[in-house]
């Protein structure tokens, strides 16, 4: 048998959305040694992607052309129909047997619906939301929460070990991986509330803030966000590594799920209600531990790197970053 590695040339991916998520994506997918074009609206990212030796479209169709793999990194169910089925789609131009991994976090329904047009053009669709954040895209560590038909994970298996450390499969068919994000992004934003409410308040108490966390991260109260988000808070700092836009969308997509259900979520409609009023204040685009700031200006304390935490939130100004 020849040992000739043209034998086994590697899998050509196509990166569609080259944001903190999808440009890390793209890094550990050449860092494992496959070839990678990449689009984007914006120009940096692909004048970064071209200096790392990867491949810059100009379209989303010219990104595809090749490819076995296409990952979408788009941020919700409606931009990933204009990305398969727009006017620039490239759900006619993927090669046929190619698999597109579908990585924006949208309602399950929107996800078996895209699956059954693009399967029906004779191409995969891998149902994959993702969780870690842009660190861990860069790393390859992310989880992958997967769904769809043995094909279509035997097509992106060369992409999901080189962007993550935990795939997860976790049914047949598309939706199911949808649903699983779902309930993340359900506990996920809800902790986030949890985590702002409680330091905002202690602030309120006049406790050390940063004694606060050292006791509450070594007992049974902590959890996974108030670890990760209170340094942001602690710091002053709200740049956005995860957009209370996000949680906007995603806590409103749970309750569309939660309505068509006739299921009660009365905690992910409360925390909703406080990521609706940060985005109301001009914090839509900072960090999701702006919420914090939204508790302190309701109860007139002030957070560190919060000079004017306490006035009125329609005199507000722009958010400090």
């Amino acid at each position: 048998m020849s040992s000739d590695p043209n034998d086994n040339p590697p899998a050509t991916v196509a990166v569609i959305g080259l944001g903190s998520m999808g440009f890390g994506m793209a890094q550990s997918l050449m860092r494992a040694g496959l070839a990678v074009a990449g689009y984007d609206l914006a120009p940096s990212p692909l004048e970064r992607l071209s200096a790392l030796g990867g491949r810059a479209a100009a379209t989303p169709r010219e990104t595809v052309a090749g490819a076995d793999i296409v990952v979408s990194v788009v941020v919700n169910a409606a931009q990933t129909e204009t990305v398969l089925f727009g006017e620039d789609g490239v759900a006619d131009t993927m090669p046929e047997g190619a698999v597109f991994i579908s990585s924006a976090t949208m309602d399950p329904a929107a996800a078996r619906k895209l699956a059954r047009r693009l399967e029906a053009s004779g191409r995969h669709y891998l149902d994959a939301p993702i969780s870690g954040g842009a660190a861990k895209a860069a790393s390859g560590g992310l989880t992958v929460m997967a769904s769809g038909t043995r094909r279509a994970f035997a097509k992106a298996r060369p992409a999901l070990d080189a962007m993550a450390a935990k795939v997860y499969e976790l049914g047949d068919a598309a939706g199911i991986g949808a649903a699983f994000k779902m309930i993340n992004q359900l506990l996920a934003g809800v902790h986030i509330a949890a985590a702002s409410e409680a330091i905002a308040f202690a602030a309120k108490q006049g406790l050390d803030l940063d004694k606060v966390y050292e006791v509450i991260t070594a007992s049974a109260g902590n959890s996974w966000m108030f670890e990760n988000r209170v340094p942001h808070i602690l710091a002053g700092d709200y740049r956005p590594l995860s957009a209370v836009e996000i949680f906007v969308k995603d806590l409103g997509i749970i309750q569309d799920m939660a309505r068509t259900e006739r299921y009660p979520v009365p905690l992910a409609a409360a925390a909703l209600q406080m990521y609706l009023a940060a985005a109301g204040a001009g914090m839509g685009r900072d960090d999701d531990s702006s919420l914090a700031r939204i508790y302190a200006q309701l109860s007139g304390t002030t957070l560190p790197g919060e000079n004017e935490t306490a006035v009125p939130m329609q005199e507000a100004g722009p958010p400090k970053t």
